[in-house]
């Protein structure tokens, strides 16, 4: 998620009461104690934290691994989020890529690199977080360990591991001419829900905003729940193994936006795929019912065609888009959005929305102009 690009207004360190122990005062000791305290041990640890290393049992001997980093700035505004919801985005992001391997979620590590005025209660309600996302969106999936540092940024990086339960890996590249195109969860909520927190941050600054998110919140649960979404979202960590025990040929975790994602997904499989906007009618409903009530001014034709892009570009809604044989019965929680068809040459483009070419548009951190208050302009072409 890109940053405001106006930093003069940046929080360094979480807000914090004036007079509320910090972890520089507490020290790494104390402050690991009440982390540990607040965060569930996991099924799958032979032993858990506390040594130098953590023992995972690896079920058939394979072990699937990925790591994902949040930085204050370029990942996350303390401004709009609270402690509990970057604990669950950060569960969200990294319990869905190792479901789109077709794995079992079984343990994370934790590594926080904080400025030393931040609260400890701030840190303890972020354990408490990773307890909360854990048992909703992986039961068994516990913390087995991590790193604490000091940083003048606020940085945190997960570790998380995952279970084949004897079956192969789902990888990008298997997606096959003739197969169902399918997403699990919604499509650019998340992205709309960031498109509102811009349109607010554009005329509010530090505490005001804070004030103007809840304000946002307020317009109706059109508007609360594209704005939840983003800094919070939920994911169900098992549908990537009900995936694979469905037959699903390719699957990949839907990060940086359906278009962009779906364009990767076609170039590992040497495919094209097909998305059909008539399959995706719910979310452009619902983030037009949200910009309705946010933007009241916006013309009707403008409102429909931003959320119309809002929902192929839209990134960090973290569901998973697979692919699986024609004829298949999908598995609960996931939706036929397309096709895939077979690559003509190297020239033909790899995704069509309704059958038109579309350019690979996404989220790319790297693509972001922080001299900009456009929220496009992290899209990638």
């Amino acid at each position: 998620m890109p940053a405001l690009p106006d930093e003069a207004d940046r929080r360094p360190v979480p807000a914090r009461a004036h007079a509320a122990l910090t972890v520089g005062e507490c020290g790494e000791t104390e402050l690991l104690r009440r982390i540990l305290a607040r965060v569930p041990a996991a099924d799958a640890a032979m032993l858990g934290a506390g040594d130098d290393a953590a023992v995972l049992s690896a079920g058939d001997r394979r072990v699937v691994i990925t790591t994902d980093l949040m930085i204050e700035g370029p990942d996350f505004r303390l401004a709009w989020s609270s402690a509990r919801d970057l604990a669950r985005k950060a569960c969200a992001s990294n319990l869905a890529d190792v479901a789109a391997m077709g794995a079992v979620p079984t343990a994370i590590t934790v590594a926080l690199a904080l400025p030393g005025e931040t609260s400890v209660s701030w840190v303890e309600e972020l354990a408490e977080g990773f307890a909360e996302g854990l048992a909703e969106m992986a039961p068994g999936c516990g913390v087995i360990g991590g790193d604490l540092s000091t940083s003048g940024q606020l940085t945190i990086a997960i570790t998380a591991f995952g279970d084949l339960r004897g079956g192969e890996a789902v990888r990008r590249s298997g997606a096959q001419p003739g197969d169902v195109l399918a997403l699990s969860g919604p499509a650019g909520r998340s992205g709309a829900g960031l498109s509102l927190l811009y349109s607010l941050a554009r005329d509010a600054r530090g505490t005001a905003l804070a004030e103007g998110i809840a304000a946002l919140r307020s317009r109706g649960d059109a508007v609360a729940s594209l704005v939840d979404w983003h800094l919070a979202p939920t994911i169900d960590a098992s549908l990537g193994l009900a995936a694979r025990d469905a037959g699903a040929t390719a699957m990949m975790d839907v990060s940086d936006g359906l278009l962009l994602d779906a364009t990767r997904l076609a170039r590992a499989s040497g495919v094209q795929l097909d998305i059909e906007t008539s399959t995706l009618l719910s979310d452009v409903e619902a983030v037009e019912a949200a910009l309705t009530a946010a933007m009241p001014g916006l013309d009707a034709d403008e409102r429909q065609a931003r959320a119309r892009e809002l929902v192929v570009v839209g990134g960090e809604d973290h569901g998973l888009l697979a692919t699986f044989p024609a004829g298949v019965t999908l598995p609960d929680g996931f939706r036929a959005i397309g096709r895939v068809h077979p690559l003509l040459d190297d020239d033909t483009s790899r995704v069509l929305v309704d059958g038109e070419p579309r350019e690979a548009r996404g989220w790319d951190p790297y693509a972001w102009d922080f001299s900009s208050s456009d929220s496009s302009t992290g899209l990638a072409s």
